[in-house]
């Protein structure tokens, strides 16, 4: 008997709109079904002057945290694990994505944007990925595309994973994506 999907990764390219759709299905979950209890967090892009400069983590109710940055003010970035010309600032992170990421009963879905690169630099973040995963409650997150044709180890395993279905957006489907993952969505947390 087949698993059924309770793990939705969406992967594209950068910039296809990942974040966006998850947000988008997100709203649409929310004024369809307002007493939903979603956790998580999205990254969000931090922009001076036109310039990509960092990236922060901001939960669904708002909070935010820095996540990495290309003018880190802290003397300890200096020993910050580097993704490109960004320091990831990890204890930043895991202070307020890990909270984000803990089983509750009545927790009826989880968010992830994203499980990448930069996140599993913390060591207590993919446990707590997998903890969500053991929980059988769903799970949207968004996922890179492969660098030379290979994935983050970390990601190879949620696309391993038997309860996993990846949908691979492109500017041309978004909308029939949305309302694919949506449908799924909304079909399991009735």
């Amino acid at each position: 008997m087949a698993v059924p999907a309770k793990c939705f990764l969406v992967t594209g390219s950068p910039g296809v709109g990942k974040t966006t759709l998850v947000a988008t299905i997100l709203e649409t979950l929310k004024s369809s079904s307002p007493n939903l209890k979603i956790q998580g967090f999205f990254t969000r892009e931090i922009r001076q002057g036109g310039e990509r400069v960092g990236f922060e983590v901001v939960t669904l109710d708002g909070r935010t945290a820095p996540l990495a940055s290309i003018n880190s003010s802290s003397s300890e970035s200096i020993r910050w694990p580097t993704v490109g010309k960004y320091r990831v600032d990890v204890a930043s992170f895991e202070s307020l994505a890990l909270p984000e990421l803990q089983v509750k009963e009545e927790t009826d879905l989880f968010v992830i944007d994203e499980v990448g690169k930069m996140e599993v630099y913390s060591s207590l973040f993919f446990p707590a990925v997998l903890r969500v995963l053991e929980s059988n409650k769903p799970l949207l997150a968004t996922i890179p595309i492969p660098k030379a044709g290979r994935d983050i180890p970390a990601v190879a395993r949620l696309k391993n994973h038997p309860g996993a279905t990846i949908f691979n957006l492109t500017k041309s489907n978004r909308d029939a994506m949305k309302d694919q993952i949506h449908s799924l969505l909304a079909g399991m947390l009735v």
